[in-house]
């Protein structure tokens, strides 16, 4: 277990350490996610990353209800829905 501490100035800000944001890839400019876990432990999270990881899961959920398994079903898919609106032109 590796442990890191950070202080609170006034304003309730702190300084994540940089082997912190080198581990969940955070940058300047970038949001972060406090998440409260059950057993009352709190997580810090990339909040794009994490983003990211919820649109894959969403799309990851489609592409099975749609019949998708690989990039060869959804390459097909493509041609033929641009077959499609070819013929509607």
């Amino acid at each position: 277990m590796v442990m890191n501490m950070a202080k609170v100035t006034a304003k309730g800000q702190i300084t994540i350490p940089a082997d912190v944001r080198e581990a969940i890839g955070i940058r300047e400019g970038d949001k972060v996610l406090f998440v409260r876990m059950d057993d009352g432990s709190i997580s810090l999270r990339n909040s794009s990353l994490e983003a990211l990881q919820q649109a894959q899961q969403s799309f990851s959920e489609a592409a099975a209800e749609a019949g998708l398994r690989n990039e060869d079903d959804l390459a097909s898919l493509i041609k033929q829905v641009r077959a499609e609106r070819a013929e509607q032109v």
